[in-house]
């Protein structure tokens, strides 16, 4: 029978191989005290087995509230633990209810984190994966031998639909490949969502008229189901390519019934990331978290970035880059988007540090607050990303595109 194995990084007051022991009781057929019903036949079958524990150091103090140590000693440790695919199916929820839930809350643990989920064969033929990935959103925003230039709408709330519309065909007309809202709109007072769709994609569809270019544009459907089901409508009916979803807000359920639709690339925000990963003993690692969203059907799905302005570190990003790379099963290969604080600074190292193109490279304000404007902003881009494929150092491209001189200018001392 397959099993699913999820490997942890805990720190606890405990011997480790105890706490790994109360960790597998406690998510699969035990409980804080034996039961009549928990028969050795019952427990061979549903019980998850810990299957190896791999103490790392210890430390004099508790990274988060739990048991007290006598002897002020904590000790970390990398365990895993695995579960029968009989305990839950191909039921997501409860995947993330047994890998994710009541665990966190165990007192045994002063820290404990997901770091990675290995899944069973079974999944890959259940589960279709993105129904776009990275070289069906190259065919849909006509991108190759490059990675694809996207921008954020900005300000990210308060512009009218006449005002996102000319922004749009600026950016169009300069050569942008992607362009989305900002996770903080969907429908505003000003702004509802059939009339922005309708008047954004006028421009892009006669721009694509014009030239064979349709532009992506991620509009943001996140919001209950049945409205979001009617907002996915609305941008097939306009001749859109991509919606994107809050995946955190809008949760597994949510994010799969939409991407099984599989009309239109999906672009997932993981917006309150920070939340689920920031502490390094709480929460889930990327490289768990991105598996999870690619069965649900993402195309797109966010990285953070090179010398971003969060607190992400540059290793972390690049990791983070190479996990979605990473295949799985025969599914597409999902899309990494590169944001958060970029300009076309940050291509030469991104280029070195991950040796790909195949990224949806995003600039909100390194665009829209281009010293010589938008457009400028757009070119810039392309400016740098052709410097850093031909090995060239921004410094020396500069040198030679005004357009990026002037983002040097502007952004080379933030």
């Amino acid at each position: 029978m397959e099993r699913i194995t999820a490997t942890y990084l805990i720190e606890t007051p405990l011997v480790p191989e105890e706490a790994a022991q109360v960790l597998a009781g406690e998510q699969s057929s035990g409980t804080f005290v034996a039961i009549p019903g928990e028969t050795e036949e019952l427990k061979q079958r549903f019980a998850a087995r810990v299957e190896s524990v791999e103490v790392k150091d210890m430390v004099g103090n508790p990274s988060l509230q739990g048991l007290t140590s006598k002897n002020s000693t904590y000790h970390r440790a990398e365990i895993k633990i695995s579960w029968s695919i009989e305990n839950f199916g191909n039921n997501l929820a409860v995947l993330i209810s047994t890998l994710q839930g009541n665990l966190y809350e165990l007192r045994q643990f002063t820290g404990l984190k997901l770091m990675d989920i290995e899944l069973p064969l079974s999944y890959g033929n259940h589960y279709r994966g993105p129904a776009f990935g990275i070289e069906g959103c190259r065919k849909l925003a006509a991108v190759s031998g490059r990675p694809l230039i996207g921008t954020i709408i900005k300000p990210s709330i308060g512009l009218t639909i006449t005002e996102t519309a000319n922004i749009v065909k600026t950016l169009t007309e300069a050569g942008i490949d992607f362009i989305k809202d900002d996770e903080l709109l969907s429908a505003s007072a000003n702004s509802p969502f059939e009339e922005r769709v309708r008047e954004v994609m006028k421009v892009i569809n006669a721009w694509a008229g014009r030239t064979g270019k349709k532009v992506m544009y991620a509009f943001n459907i996140s919001g209950e189901i049945d409205e979001m089901m009617q907002r996915y409508e609305v941008i097939v009916k306009h001749g859109g390519t991509c919606a994107m979803i809050s995946i955190n807000s809008v949760g597994l359920a949510g994010t799969k019934k939409i991407c099984d639709q599989g009309q239109l690339a999906i672009h997932a925000h993981r917006n309150g990331w920070g939340m689920l990963t920031r502490h390094p003993l709480l929460g889930i690692a990327f490289k768990a978290y991105q598996k999870i969203w690619r069965l649900t059907g993402v195309d797109q799905l966010h990285v953070n970035g090179i010398q971003n302005k969060f607190w992400e570190s540059d290793d972390s990003v690049v990791e983070s880059i190479q996990s979605c790379l990473t295949k799985m099963y025969t599914h597409k290969t999902i899309l990494p988007v590169v944001s958060s604080g970029q300009w076309g600074g940050q291509a030469p190292e991104t280029y070195r540090r991950t040796q790909t193109i195949d990224l949806l490279y995003m600039a909100g304000g390194g665009i829209m607050a281009h010293p010589m404007g938008a457009a400028a902003g757009v070119m810039a881009l392309h400016q740098a990303w052709n410097a850093a494929m031909n090995g060239m150092s921004i410094e020396e491209a500069a040198g030679l595109y005004p357009e990026l001189a002037k983002s040097v200018e502007k952004f080379g001392g933030k």
